[in-house]
């Protein structure tokens, strides 16, 4: 089976882009190129990744890695998987701030990889981005969206395209100067014509998103 390399050209991906779609072409020089990201190369460990965006759902980006740095102490380790978190019983992570649904996904994710149920690099390497959003969606908490950070962000996939951010739809109401926000169909529908570079697409919807409305905090990733 053919490997999927771990990140892709950026500077071709940005030719391929601006030629395809001259008013995202025109957003992107004013933003700046985008290089490889640093993730892309870096080893991880799924199980762990998956873990801790479970425990950032919903919360500040100082609030998480609060309960993150607490449930490490508990199990004595920095790495989440199966072996380290049932050194704690569910009290015990509890007591950390974790929330009792929040408690159930850790548990369940921590089930599926002691089956054998979640896939390493190694085999991810070998999945196309479908099945690997079909292996990780039915643990307990993890939508696609999470599994998509994942892919864009860990695996450096370059054809991915979340359609329900609501920071990619906002960068491509902004794009193409529309009244509302495209939906996920539609976004799909337009998001056609960056393909196979979606991934680099995405990255410049979301920088695009905070030019056209300006916040005072960055909104975070799952993966960040």
């Amino acid at each position: 089976m053919p490997r999927h390399a771990r990140g892709f050209d950026t500077q071709a991906a940005y030719a391929h882009l601006a030629k395809r779609d001259r008013k995202l072409g025109a957003w992107m020089k004013k933003v700046g190129t985008l290089g490889p990201d640093p993730r892309w190369r870096k080893s991880f460990d799924p199980v762990d990744a998956l873990a801790r965006a479970i425990l950032y759902q919903q919360l500040s980006g100082k609030a998480a890695a609060t309960i993150v740095g607490r449930v490490e102490a508990a199990i004595a380790s920095d790495r989440f998987h199966c072996d380290t978190l049932a050194r704690c019983d569910d009290a015990a992570i509890r007591a950390c701030g974790v929330s009792g649904n929040k408690l159930l996904a850790l548990r369940d994710l921590a089930a599926r990889e002691s089956r054998g149920e979640i896939p390493d690099l190694r085999r991810m390497s070998v999945m196309d981005n479908d099945a690997i959003v079909a292996a990780l969606v039915p643990v307990r908490g993890i939508g696609r969206w999470t599994v998509e950070m994942m892919l864009m962000f860990r695996l450096g996939r370059a054809d991915v395209l979340p359609v329900d951010d609501l920071g990619i739809r906002k960068g491509a109401q902004a794009v193409d100067k529309l009244d509302a926000m495209p939906t996920p169909k539609q976004l799909a529908e337009t998001g056609e014509r960056w393909g196979p570079y979606r991934t680099y697409a995405s990255l410049y919807l979301w920088r695009i998103a905070d030019l056209a409305t300006p916040s005072k905090t960055e909104t975070k990733r799952s993966q960040d």
